[in-house]
């Protein structure tokens, strides 16, 4: 898996954009209905930022910020690092590692076009050990009846 082209890993289903104008509580119901932790903040079809929800509890609640006032101008991560789609997954995985970060936008052509989290090395190992839990469990309820 780590040594994958990310463009086959990365997320382009849950891909958020938003424009820098955006409140922080409309980034944050966004992110909630999507099930997704971060927000790709783009200007003119170009990413300017970058919002997690690391920047909601840092720089906006903890701060006392009101997340219906606050733009994502004013507490997203500028000129975030991002990745090349033809890139290891595994090249994503350790600068997000030596960074310190967990979502890294994938850029082609200066344009956004999908993003790969910490989470998504979790992905397949859990859809595996589901899977194999479930059949372990069929196997038991075969053998128990």
């Amino acid at each position: 898996m780590f040594s994958q082209r990310i463009r086959s890993v990365m997320e382009r289903k849950k891909i958020l954009t938003a424009p820098p104008e955006t409140t922080v509580s409309k980034a944050a119901a966004l992110m909630a209905s999507r099930n997704v932790g971060a927000v790709m903040v783009v200007d003119h079809e170009r990413l300017v930022g970058i919002f997690t929800e690391r920047d909601a509890v840092v720089r906006v609640i903890a701060r006392g910020r009101d997340a219906r006032t606050t733009r994502l101008a004013d507490v997203m991560t500028t000129a975030p690092l991002t990745v090349d789609p033809d890139k290891s997954f595994g090249y994503a995985l350790l600068m997000m590692h030596e960074k310190g970060f967990r979502h890294v936008p994938v850029i082609e052509n200066g344009k956004p076009i999908g993003i790969v989290s910490a989470r998504n090395a979790l992905d397949p190992d859990l859809e595996e050990f589901v899977s194999e839990s479930q059949r372990r469990k069929h196997i038991q309820q075969s053998l128990g009846s």
